[in-house]
């Protein structure tokens, strides 16, 4: 079974730019999507075989996210009960057979001292249900670089959002728990970037950061065997993290029949 999460930084623009004819081609069987900017639009990916979930912000054209399955998506969890992630488009999550899926998109605190004050009261809010207990992938954009070697410019970012003290332990937290950074853990020591800032060539230099994550509890995690960060098309400033799983038998139900997982 092929996840994949994807920051798309805008649906429109990342149609513009192939986002559907990849899609055909990757075809991962869950997709998360962060950042989507638009009110819930299932039509597009019907038509690829998806059935999709949608968590928009209450402000039009801001963050917002969204689940893609070939199953049917149950028990969807719109939100956590709190404005700061509900009305900002920032969770949803959904079961597939036994398995719970989750999107996420934590607030980038780069902007100053007030949205980094939310981006810190949204991790604390989300933690008790990042920790919730049962199989589960919990896939997005964090906007945390977790180790130095995740991202270019370590040295000079140690007091900048994104990679600082209290962020990193937040994380360190998760996956000294139950949850496994299932990424990192087919990386060992090595390095991938996902993002990279539009200013100069960060992208063409590799001058990124390691922040699109999929977060996994033991029983998942343990049948990760293949990633991707796929950079073959640019559809965003990310690039979509794919993970393939050999997952426990009878987690996920059967797909309908003429449908098979991806490889």
């Amino acid at each position: 079974m092929r996840v994949t999460t994807l920051n798309l930084n805008g649906l429109r623009s990342a149609r513009a730019k192939g986002l559907l004819p990849w899609l055909a081609t990757r075809a991962p069987d869950l997709l998360c999507l962060q950042e989507v900017r638009s009110e819930p639009e299932p039509e597009l990916f019907a038509e690829l075989g998806y059935h999709s979930a949608w968590a928009p912000a209450k402000r039009p054209g801001y963050s917002g996210v969204a689940l893609l399955a070939r199953w049917p998506l149950e028990d969807v969890q719109i939100g956590i009960g709190d404005p700061l992630i509900d009305e900002e488009g920032r969770w949803i999550a959904a079961r597939i057979g036994r398995l719970r899926l989750v999107s996420l998109y934590l607030p980038s605190g780069s902007s100053g001292a007030e949205r980094q004050a939310a981006k810190e009261r949204a991790m604390q809010l989300l933690t008790p249900h990042l920790l919730a207990p049962g199989p589960r992938i919990l896939a997005g954009d964090y906007n945390i670089a977790h180790r130095e070697v995740d991202l270019k410019n370590w040295r000079s970012n140690r007091q900048n959002s994104g990679f600082l003290p209290q962020e990193r332990a937040w994380l360190d937290q998760l996956t000294s728990y139950s949850l496994s950074d299932v990424h990192q853990r087919l990386l060992g020591e090595g390095s991938c970037y996902t993002w990279w800032s539009q200013r100069g060539q960060a992208y063409q230099k590799d001058v990124g950061w390691r922040i699109d994550l999929q977060l996994a509890s033991p029983d998942v995690a343990e049948g990760a065997r293949a990633w991707l960060v796929d950079r073959a098309i640019r559809l965003s400033d990310h690039a979509a993290l794919s993970i393939d799983y050999d997952l426990p038998a009878g987690l996920l139900p059967q797909l309908p029949s003429g449908e098979e997982a991806g490889d």
